[in-house]
């Protein structure tokens, strides 16, 4: 699919774009405050051997490079820098464990998709995410993150089918939302939920962000407890 054209002096939405599901006041609390409780980083994991140990609820982040997946993290957690922001895509090299008030471990993986990298630092993350996905049993879903701008890449999908016959459940995120323009992002919309069908390991339920606007930002919060709890 083509990159979608954005127009800055087009307004751009404010709420989220589609409630696919509801969610009561007593969740949306329960989600600020699951999210609201210490969460510190844990380690930063280059290797399989280095990953931690635990049997704590976990979500994975994963997306392009520059997708903005510490952004989000940041958002959601309500810090400025409890994952390292970069503008240099390709810049995370490790899986980055944080512990949510030891209720749920975020796990920030290494950016895919950036040409630039070295080819052998490339096959070195993807070997270190690959065997990470597969073998965690405590890993509850992956969030996969999609630029709104762009659309799902062949690259997205490489990723997708990996989860698809590694058995794990992933849900797509759609970021910088703020960006688009309402009718183009019901037709990134539209798309991508066609794309999910095609996948066995696809949650049917696309989320619309933004970390700057902190648009969807609630709802994510209170799925994820929902999911943890």
């Amino acid at each position: 699919m083509s990159d979608t054209p954005t127009d800055p002096e087009m307004p751009t939405i404010s709420t989220p774009l589609v409630l696919e599901d509801d969610f009561t006041p007593e969740e949306i609390e329960a989600g600020r405050i699951m999210f609201a409780g210490e969460c510190t980083f844990m380690l930063g994991a280059a290797g399989l051997d280095q990953i931690p140990d635990s049997n704590v609820a976990e979500i994975a982040f994963a997306g392009r490079s520059n997708v903005g997946k510490s952004s989000l993290v940041n958002a959601l957690t309500g810090r400025k820098s409890l994952a390292r922001m970069s503008h240099t895509p390709g810049r995370t090299q490790q899986i980055n464990f944080f512990d949510l008030n030891a209720k749920m471990i975020i796990a920030d993986l290494p950016g895919y998709g950036y040409a630039r990298a070295p080819k052998d630092q490339v096959a070195k993350w993807t070997r270190l995410v690959n065997a990470y996905l597969k073998g965690r049993a405590q890993l509850l879903r992956v969030m996969v993150l999609i630029d709104a701008r762009h659309g799902v890449k062949d690259v997205d999908r490489g990723v997708m089918k990996m989860l698809d016959k590694a058995a794990v459940s992933y849900q797509v995120v759609l970021t910088k939302t703020d960006k688009v323009k309402e009718a183009a992002l019901e037709q990134i919309l539209e798309n991508t939920r066609a794309e999910l069908a095609k996948h066995v390991a696809a949650h049917p339920i696309v989320r619309c962000t933004s970390s700057a606007k902190k648009i969807g930002i609630e709802e994510l919060r209170a799925d994820l407890t929902r999911l943890a709890l």
